[in-house]
């Protein structure tokens, strides 16, 4: 994430931007790697939201790693979740899980 792009982001006519949010997925055996990725997130979702953009966020999202981001970024917009959730949905069956991933969002 690099949020001196969002001043370009804007000129574009975007509304939002998305994170990726791949490297904060693959670090959850690493905490301190973790909490690195995530601050560089929220950096970026800072300068997104100062410069008038929504944010979204995608990408190695669970359960166990969205309640730090969506405490890191209360103004998340939108979160993709396909592969977790799915995944998920197997083993607790979808509305269940459903459930469990609004609540890790605090929606």
């Amino acid at each position: 994430p690099d949020p001196s792009g969002m001043n370009a982001a804007c000129d574009t006519g975007a509304d939002r931007i998305e994170l990726y949010t791949g490297p904060y997925g693959s670090f959850h055996s690493d905490s301190a790697k973790a909490a690195n990725e995530l601050e560089r997130l929220g950096k970026t979702a800072d300068a997104a939201l100062a410069a008038g953009l929504q944010v979204n966020a995608g990408h190695d999202l669970v359960v166990n790693n969205l309640p730090a981001l969506a405490k890191r970024i209360p103004a998340l917009a939108e979160v993709s979740i396909g592969h977790g959730l799915t995944a998920d949905a197997l083993e607790y069956g979808m509305a269940n899980t459903v459930k469990r991933f609004l609540k890790a969002c605090g929606w």
